[in-house]
């Protein structure tokens, strides 16, 4: 089971960043993004799964390969900026993450512009 795995990392490492912490807390960031590495890497098999598994109802229902494409790479900036912006606040730098939270926000819009356009061209349409 993977999230007992997951929740182990996790746990272990709260308990050596709490020790680590009173002598040397300037290495308990390589300690949180070691663990956050971790994670990512045991779940990496189960997300792959899941594009596959949404490829494969694209192609049942027709749809668009360009908007599923784009529909995964924008979940997946969500989610590594998500992981930064929690780097950077466990170090206390909430500056950089309030940054890097703009700048994702404004890739994602930029990013969802075809999809977002392509919807109004279908409601256009259906409206008289």
């Amino acid at each position: 089971m993977e999230i007992i795995k997951i929740i182990g990392i996790g746990l272990i490492s709260l308990i050596i960043i709490i020790l680590l912490k009173q002598y040397k807390p300037e290495f308990t960031i390589y300690i949180s993004l070691l663990a956050g590495v971790l994670i990512l890497l045991l779940v990496i098999d189960e997300l792959s799964g899941i594009i596959s598994l949404l490829q494969t109802f694209a192609n049942k229902v027709s749809i668009n390969g360009t908007f599923l494409s784009l529909l995964i790479k924008i979940t997946g900036i969500a989610f590594l900026s998500e992981f930064a912006v929690s780097i950077c606040k466990d170090s206390g730098e909430v500056a950089i993450a309030n940054k890097i939270e703009i700048g994702t926000k404004i890739i994602i819009i930029s990013m969802s512009i075809p999809i977002i356009s392509s919807l109004l061209e279908i409601i256009l349409s259906v409206l008289p």
